[in-house]
């Protein structure tokens, strides 16, 4: 202890990966004023509602079809036949959830367009 100078001190400096870090966890806390990324943030939302639901179809309608068809091959005897209307139902929901994305993200496009166009108008002049 007696060896080390009372003046010297330890600086220590960020990286330049670190500094990048740095700036995109600050971005996250500024309040949103810049319209692009506004526009960008509402032209992502019109997906999300469909592809949740989507998604959600094609969990349930594949889990249906999943138990169809564990029923006709494991419980073959008595559960063959509702095995089968099971596994069709689910069938029936997995191709369904296609097209219920296209409605929904349809709807969603026709609620948010005129705010979307007033943007781009507005970043365009």
């Amino acid at each position: 202890m007696d060896n080390l100078n009372k003046n010297e001190s330890f600086h220590f400096t960020y990286s330049a990966k670190e500094q990048e870090e740095i700036k995109k966890i600050r971005q996250k806390y500024i309040p949103e004023n810049n319209k692009m990324d506004l526009l960008r943030r509402l032209d992502k939302s019109v997906t999300q509602k469909g592809t949740i639901y989507a998604i959600a179809l094609g969990i349930i309608g594949s889990l249906l079809l999943g138990i169809g068809m564990c029923c006709t091959m494991v419980w073959s005897a008595v559960w063959f036949l509702p095995g089968i209307a099971i596994g069709i139902i689910g069938i029936g929901i997995m191709v369904v959830a296609y097209p219920a994305y296209n409605y929904i993200t349809k709807k969603e496009r026709e609620k948010i367009a005129p705010e979307i166009l007033r943007l781009a108008d507005e970043l365009m002049k």
